[in-house]
């Protein structure tokens, strides 16, 4: 089935640019180098006749609403989880909207660990009560075995994050990776016949819990995908042009809104 992958948010935990930082980065005039919070959107044709499309976000953070609003988004049809940190889930009360608007609970899948982070988080959307306006949400539990998110075949990806268990995903041939710096053993078969890898590549230096620039290229070399895109890049990468301009045939830096589409 063809799927679409758009970038909502390509930069790190605080975004591009920083507040109140005054390096070149941050104040560059490019459009490129402005940055959300990492997260992404998959558009999956449906065997639905009744709908054209499946749409399912990869985290939800602070800047949800504005990605929704941006990218014009107006079906969501589900919300996987990667990770518990607040740069991926403070956004998740925003799916009210999509809640009024479809007339449905918000099918959301994570781990058994995020979904504790997440009843603790949002407390108020679990803990029974009636009150209109709160977020209705559906939890599903997720592991390392591939599961269906609004009748589409998710492939969970197993990668860690320092000690943290992070999950990436692929869908079709299409794999998204955040958060990471170690691929766990069983993953690499996972990622085998990629036509499109996105993978997180924080800075160019060394750091304990994010790939580097190179580290990122290594595995994008061990990988061989057709194509490859990096995200959750912050600002001491280095402006995009530099940065792209330097990068191997077939991997470019993402950008905020950037759509690719496979096959």
């Amino acid at each position: 089935m063809p799927v679409t992958l758009t970038l909502l948010g390509t930069g790190t935990s605080q975004g591009v640019p920083v507040i109140a930082c005054q390096c070149i980065v941050c104040q560059s005039p490019d459009s490129r180098d402005k940055r959300l919070r990492t997260s992404a959107l998959f558009e999956v044709s449906s065997p639905d006749a009744s709908v054209s499309t499946r749409s399912l976000v990869v985290d939800s953070g602070p800047d949800f609403r504005q990605q929704m609003l941006s990218n014009r988004v107006a079906r969501l049809d589900a919300v996987l989880f990667t990770h518990e940190h607040k740069d991926h889930v403070a956004g998740l009360d925003d799916v009210r909207a999509f809640n009024f608007h479809q007339q449905s609970d918000m099918e959301v899948f994570a781990s058994s660990r995020v979904q504790v982070a997440l009843r603790r988080e949002f407390h108020y959307a679990f803990n029974g009560s009636t009150y209109p306006g709160i977020p209705r949400i559906n939890l599903n539990e997720i592991g390392d075995s591939p599961f269906s998110a609004a009748g589409v075949q998710v492939m969970p990806l197993a990668v860690r994050h320092h000690q943290l268990p992070v999950y990436g995903f692929r869908i079709e041939d299409v794999a998204y990776i955040t958060d990471a710096n170690f691929i766990e053993p069983a993953t690499w078969e996972r990622l085998e016949g990629l036509d499109v890898l996105v993978l997180n590549a924080l800075r160019k230096e060394p750091h304990i819990s994010h790939f580097s620039l190179d580290e990122a290229l290594e595995v994008i070399e061990k990988i061989k995908p057709r194509r490859a895109f990096l995200t959750h890049l912050s600002h001491l990468m280095g402006t995009h042009d530099e940065v792209e301009s330097a990068l191997p045939t077939g991997v470019r830096l993402g950008v905020d809104g950037m759509k690719i589409t496979s096959p």
